[in-house]
């Protein structure tokens, strides 16, 4: 649902100031679920680290320019890298995994987390 939600919005609004930190701000949760699935017992706040700490090193390599010729080349990198860095994209990003770490919060404690799967038992 975060890969539709970011398609969506980078479809209907990804050329306007909030539609740009919409989709930054899905971009950080869709991160944070990819490390929380191939982590599954690693603390949420931790996972949400991880997760900002990815997409800043992302926005930061922007600053080299590769991301723009890479887009150039192949268009759907522009998706996954971006082509310009924007120090405001870190809240975004800071917002996102915060969010996707709230709501991951409240799923563990309705006992939907990794803690609460049940073990095999040998018979």
């Amino acid at each position: 649902m975060v890969v539709v939600a970011g398609l969506v919005v980078f479809m209907q609004a990804g050329g306007t100031w909030w539609g740009g930190l919409a989709g930054d701000a899905l971009y950080a949760a869709l991160i944070y679920l990819i490390v929380a699935i191939a982590f599954p017992r690693t603390k949420v706040t931790a996972i949400a680290v991880v997760a900002f700490a990815i997409c800043a090193a992302i926005e930061l390599f922007q600053l080299t320019g590769m991301p723009t010729t890479w887009a150039d080349a192949f268009w759907p990198i522009r998706l996954v890298l971006g082509v310009g860095f924007d120090p405001l994209d870190l809240v975004a990003y800071a917002v996102g995994a915060a969010a996707a770490a709230g709501y991951d919060t409240v799923l563990r404690r309705a006992g939907y987390g990794a803690s609460s799967r049940p073990t095999e038992t040998a018979p």
